[in-house]
């Protein structure tokens, strides 16, 4: 698993090849790149810091107790989380609003409004330039 501060490196990396880009089309390709890898650190960092306060899947193994999901399950999540929220702006506004109602219900009942606003703070946070705007289903 990566670190937000290797997702960093590498977004810097990018930064530097759009100095050095031979057209406009590469540029832009380099500034994607840059951004999506922001877009990982960032949600590396958030997963990082609200670890203790995120719900954890649990599996049952047929026993008497509950087992948590294994580290590599748990980096496959994260790999598809960040992977979505790359292509938000691509997906039909129904299957976002499907998306984030799925994602907003979550959590504990009780914060269930509260985890909605986190939600659409962190989609627009992310959300991809100001000629796309994503309103945020509420």
């Amino acid at each position: 698993m990566f670190t937000p501060q290797q997702y960093r490196a590498k977004a810097a990396e990018y930064t530097d090849l759009v100095k050095t880009a031979s057209n406009s089309a590469e540029a832009h390709e380099f500034q994607a790149l840059e951004q999506s890898f922001n877009v990982l650190a960032d949600n590396e960092q958030w997963l990082a810091d609200n670890h203790g306060k995120i719900l954890h899947a649990s599996i049952k193994n047929g026993s008497a107790g509950d087992e948590t999901l294994p580290a590599e399950e748990e980096h496959v999540l994260r790999c598809l989380g960040a992977a979505l929220i790359m292509q938000w702006n691509t997906l039909p506004r129904k299957l976002q609003r499907e998306l984030f109602d799925n994602a907003s219900s979550m959590g504990d009942l009780l914060d269930t409004a509260s985890l909605r606003g986190q939600v659409a703070r962190f989609l627009h946070k992310h959300k991809e330039g100001e000629d796309s705007p994503t309103r945020l289903p509420m």
